[in-house]
């Protein structure tokens, strides 16, 4: 099918060498969130997609707050330290391990943006130096996904007029806003979580004798993390049962290790 040049059909369109040269580069979320309202279904039903970026960052962080600080209070423990090493050792785990979880999902994520903004920026110069071939590109997108060839080339120049940029991103590179990378989000998130999960194990080396402090540690850590993968597999809309035995089972062998590692080389075995 020939395709005419879109100045001869559409008025007014985004996607014009005026219109780039104007505008100002915007992010995933920006495209996505201006598109106009009446492109967008009210359709209000919720889906656990919606809850994906932050969930990921949300349970991991609270899962790695949980096993690794626990894991070092039970190898502390385990090899005859004080009731104050072990506190020691679980304030210094959690200070730690929020500020390294926060650093990694930043820089992850943030690696994910920039790659986002590259994809962008190469589509709106796509668009602005080859408009034709970007409809033609769309409207075959939608000819795939069932449309007839004619219905399809209608959407495509619909959609084109209202947000060029929006139509690419969303339907030709995947972008969606509620999967947009987000770091400064992620890494609050990761960060915050892990500190809840940490002092899990720390408040119960609080208050634990130092004798029962490794058994103690254990089983609450354990306990927590079964119920840790049984929320995020609720909330993820997956079953519960092989979420919260996956995820207690590799905490007990994280924290079986530590101690046997703890009680091997603590202070109680060296001559």
């Amino acid at each position: 099918m020939r395709v005419l040049p879109l100045s001869t059909k559409l008025s007014g369109i985004v996607c014009c060498e005026t219109c780039f040269h104007r505008e100002p580069p915007r992010t995933v979320d920006v495209v996505l969130s201006q598109a106009r309202p009446e492109t967008i279904s009210m359709h209000s039903e919720g889906h656990n997609r919606d809850r994906v970026g932050w969930l990921r960052a949300a349970v991991l962080g609270a899962n790695d707050g949980i096993l690794s600080t626990g894991s070092l209070l039970v190898g502390v423990a385990a090899a005859g330290s004080s009731s104050g090493s072990i506190i020691l050792t679980g304030v210094a785990a959690l200070v730690a391990g929020a500020m390294s979880m926060a650093a990694g999902e930043y820089v992850s994520v943030s690696s994910q943006s920039d790659a986002e903004q590259a994809d962008l920026r190469k589509e709106a110069n796509e668009l602005m130096t080859d408009p034709e071939s970007e409809l033609a590109e769309l409207t075959g997108l939608y000819v795939q996904r069932g449309l007839s060839a004619g219905l399809a080339l209608q959407v495509a120049r619909e959609l084109t007029v209202r947000d060029a940029l929006a139509a690419h991103a969303r339907d030709e590179l995947g972008l969606q806003d509620m999967t947009a990378a987000r770091p400064v989000q992620a890494a609050v998130t990761s960060g915050f979580a892990f500190s809840v999960g940490a002092l899990v194990p720390l408040s119960v080396a609080v208050f634990a004798p130092a004798p029962w402090a490794g058994v103690t540690i254990t089983a609450c850590s354990i306990a927590c993390l079964a119920g840790l993968g049984a929320v995020g597999a609720r909330l993820g809309g997956a079953p519960v049962g092989p979420a919260a035995i996956r995820v207690a089972f590799w905490g007990a062998a994280a924290m079986a290790a530590t101690a046997l590692i703890g009680r091997a080389f603590g202070t109680g075995q060296i001559a």
